[in-house]
């Protein structure tokens, strides 16, 4: 039996009472918040378009020109130059696979590479690890350095001539540092390997950060050896979920990435991603948000995100119990427990910490190794900063005095 509309909206309503209350700036993961102005832009822009196919521009040329026309501000924004080309994808997760399956494609193509292998920094992001179970590439995962960062005389020894792609990350997502790029990327140049920097947490805040006269080192297509790059929209782009930018060099590394095929009944079919069918919503979302803030709005959210960061890894500093895994280099933090001086053990679960946080209505990522608790900060959080502080250290003390143990938590689950 059909329901009424007034219904159905009831139980939406309802049924998201226990969601994270991310507009109210109490989740430092999953989403992010730029005002209601710029969410009534989104989603009027995903109600238009939200039941468009992105399949076919041939029918929807207005998604065509959206995807246009975002491409060419990121980039603009990564200060790639005329030649270089891209798409729209469904996020950081399908940016990253059709970067890998391009350089894996065009290492067949042009060096006959047969047994793909992947050399990437321990704290590259987990797609780089889907991308190889879905291709069939082995792994190369090498240890960061002290300071978390990649370590390229570590990475240079894992090259060879199989390799495919080297991996770096502005900034890497578990300690939000950014990888020596630019040491990567002559690397790269000097064993002819293609190299992608993983920037969909950092493409958006780090341009704006150096616009705001910040010194932030060598991370976009300015360095030499880059050839790929990825940039989400619905993270720091404050757009709709669904919204990412895969940005090649040229258009050559770019084709590569696409699927032509006529080998079925029903025609030529061509696909730019994984992706078949895929909504206009997030495609119309991205433009109108990017049209509504501009570079200016952009400035000051960057602004905005930047100094809570930097407020709250002051703060945390502060808490003889806690360590900053390190300090921020745009607007991502991790944290975790100080040592025993005699065991050496940490002194409290700060996975126990993250339970109680939650139980006062506050979301931060657990991660590891090794164990430690991850705020991805953003503009809403501004004013978030003293009311979260003092939550954590209500929660350390309860923590500490109750020895109180915590589950690890998880980054993404499968239920």
């Amino acid at each position: 039996m059909s329901e009424s509309i007034e219904s159905v909206f009831t139980d939406l309503e309802r049924a998201g009472r226990d969601d994270l209350k991310w507009k109210d700036g109490r989740a430092f993961s999953l989403a992010y918040y730029a005002g209601p102005d710029v969410q009534r832009v989104a989603d009027e822009a995903m109600r238009l378009y939200g039941s468009t196919n992105g399949l076919n521009a041939d029918a929807f040329p207005s998604l065509k020109r959206f995807q246009s026309e975002v491409v060419d501000t990121v980039r603009r924004w990564l200060r790639a130059d005329g030649d270089a080309a891209g798409f729209m994808t469904s996020g950081g997760t399908e940016s990253i696979i059709l970067a890998v399956k391009a350089a894996r494609q065009q290492a067949r193509s042009d060096r006959g590479v047969r047994s793909p292998n992947l050399v990437l920094p321990s704290s590259a992001h987990a797609a780089f690890e889907k991308a190889c179970h879905y291709f069939d590439i082995e792994s190369r995962r090498v240890a960061v350095r002290d300071d978390w960062r990649a370590d390229v005389d570590a990475m240079a020894a894992a090259i060879d001539d199989q390799t495919i792609l080297l991996v770096g990350s502005a900034p890497q997502y578990p300690q939000g540092v950014i990888d020596p790029i630019a040491d990567l990327g002559r690397l790269a140049q000097d064993r002819a390997v293609n190299f992608h920097v993983d920037a969909c947490m950092g493409g958006v805040t780090l341009t704006f950060m150096e616009r705001l006269g910040e010194s932030v080192p060598p991370w976009n297509f300015d360095v030499p050896g880059v050839t790929s790059m990825s940039v989400d929209l619905h993270k720091y782009g404050y757009s709709a979920k669904g919204a990412s930018v895969i940005l090649y060099r040229d258009k050559r590394r770019r084709s590569f990435q696409t699927f032509v095929t006529d080998n079925w009944l029903g025609g030529l079919y061509g696909s730019s991603g994984i992706l078949g069918t895929k909504s206009g919503g997030p495609f119309a979302a991205a433009w109108a948000v990017l049209r509504y803030l501009g570079d200016d709005g952009y400035l000051e959210l960057t602004r905005r995100a930047r100094v809570a960061a930097l407020r709250l890894a002051d703060e945390v500093e502060r808490i003889p119990d806690l360590v900053l895994r390190a300090r921020p280099d745009s607007t991502l933090l991790a944290l975790g427990s100080v040592l025993d001086p005699v065991s050496r053990q940490p002194v409290l679960d700060v996975n126990a910490v993250a339970e109680r946080l939650w139980a006062a209505g506050w979301y931060v990522d657990r991660q590891g190794p090794p164990p430690s608790l991850h705020c991805t900060v953003n503009a809403v959080h501004e004013s978030m900063v003293d009311e979260f502080v003092a939550a954590l250290r209500s929660a350390v003390d309860e923590v500490r005095q109750s020895g109180r143990t915590g589950a690890r938590g998880a980054y993404g689950t499968v239920d």
